[in-house]
């Protein structure tokens, strides 16, 4: 999976970003609880503008990108200075309120997650292949406080279509994936895009356990 997300960036095959805030963003987040100047959790974030919004919006935003293209996209395509740093084994950029940690999600640890404090998926369950989703869904749980809330966009593709990514995770397998670390309820589902039958679903993510 990683190889071939460096490639699709390397050969701007990336049909998934977005030109524009995503529109479940904008309608659900104000309603998650989430206070102005919560850190906010980005996995596989891409170049996504969303992250933008949320900065807007006082939220610090910590995006994690495999793919450096993406993150030398992201801050070329901003305006402001960047700086540049390293916390092993990631080689981190920030501009503005925004840090993207380049590397694997999966070696980003407890540690490194200390202030985060709600969390946005729009791109990064569905990257997943099925062996993997499981494994992110626990990593996720373990790196977000209990009582922190999220937003969670899935998507399912049309009948019979099994491709990927992005991949199709419908309703049943988002519950079983989050239900046993977080509070889970269904927001809304999209309708149908035109020609590739992708329809998305949102969800309000809250995670178990007692606040401390």
């Amino acid at each position: 999976m990683g190889q071939e997300w460096l490639k699709r960036w390397r050969e701007g095959r990336i049909g998934f970003h977005r030109d524009a805030t995503h529109p479940a963003l904008v309608r659900h987040w104000p309603l998650l609880g989430a206070r102005p100047g919560t850190k906010v959790l980005v996995p596989l974030c891409g170049k996504s503008l969303d992250m933008r919004w949320l900065a807007r919006h006082d939220h610090p935003v910590l995006g994690i990108e495999l793919a450096e293209e993406a993150i030398e996209q992201f801050v070329a395509e901003g305006n402001g200075a960047v700086s540049r740093y390293r916390q092993e084994p990631f080689a981190i950029c920030r501009q503005g309120s925004v840090e993207l940690w380049c590397g694997d999600f999966f070696h980003f640890h407890i540690e490194q997650a200390a202030e985060i404090g709600a969390f946005y998926d729009r791109a990064a369950l569905i990257a997943l292949p099925a062996a993997t989703r499981q494994r992110y869904a626990f990593h996720l749980a373990q790196l977000i406080p209990p009582g922190a809330p999220g937003l969670l966009i899935s998507l399912t593709r049309a009948p019979g279509d099994t491709g990927g990514p992005p991949y199709s995770t419908d309703a049943a397998e988002v519950r079983a994936l989050f239900e046993p670390n977080f509070r889970v309820t269904h927001l809304e589902d999209g309708e149908p895009e035109p020609g590739s039958g992708f329809r998305e679903s949102v969800w309000a993510l809250v995670r178990r356990g007692p606040k401390v």
